[in-house]
């Protein structure tokens, strides 16, 4: 296996059910790792049954919602001990983040050797998101220009979470210390990663607010 793709999932049989075709047929070395919790819509069962036709799809069930840090963590837990992924991504399953930027996420970080390429919404000083009211964006933006002034990270977006992590990368960091949950979350992965010497890189992407449903995670 190539490449892990980590969906952390809560209520999300509609939307899985559309994305897992479009992620699978990115590469045929990649696989799929839903990490869902206890939904009662069966999302759980329609990876289940993905994962029983395809061969690539795998589910790990947790009892409740326990918050998307800790889903991601059990996730990257999961892809080190069970797989030989090179790389491991994040990403949401309500298509805001588009499977059409996985390869070159991907090819980046195989030809220029980057150890984590992260998804932007704002690289380049403008706002590509679509779908978002006024005032998130204002709040999303400015909370990201605080985080790069505090912590000094070279990122315009540390609180997105559509990212490509070389497995090496997962290994060094201490994910029973990871502490923070949400965007928070997002921050301090990106940080231990770059205090540890890697190599970190983003990209263009746009930001379309969910394809159906209302966030629950």
């Amino acid at each position: 296996m190539k490449i892990l793709v980590v969906i952390p999932t809560y209520n999300e049989r509609e939307n899985l059910g559309d994305l897992l075709p479009q992620v699978l047929d990115l590469d045929p070395d990649l696989s799929v790792l839903v990490v869902d919790d206890n939904s009662p819509d069966g999302t759980a069962e329609v990876a289940r049954e993905f994962g029983e036709r395809t061969g690539r799809v795998h589910v790990l069930g947790r009892p409740g919602k326990l918050g998307l840090g800790s889903a991601y963590v059990a996730g990257f837990r999961w892809a080190l001990a069970n797989t030989d992924a090179r790389f491991v991504f994040e990403m949401d399953a309500d298509f805001s983040h588009d499977p059409k930027y996985l390869p070159e996420m991907v090819r980046l970080a195989e030809e220029e050797n980057v150890d984590l390429v992260v998804g932007s919404r704002y690289i380049g000083g403008g706002a590509n998101v679509v779908n978002w009211p006024i005032s998130r964006l204002i709040l999303s933006y400015s909370a990201n220009v605080y985080a790069r002034i505090v912590t000094g990270l070279p990122l315009t977006d540390s609180t997105g979470g559509y990212k490509c992590f070389r497995r090496e990368v997962l290994a060094a960091i201490d994910l029973d210390r990871v502490r923070s949950d949400g965007y928070g979350f997002q921050i301090e992965l990106n940080f231990n990663a770059w205090k540890s010497g890697f190599k970190i890189r983003e990209i263009p992407i746009v930001f379309v607010d969910r394809h159906s449903g209302t966030s629950k995670m």
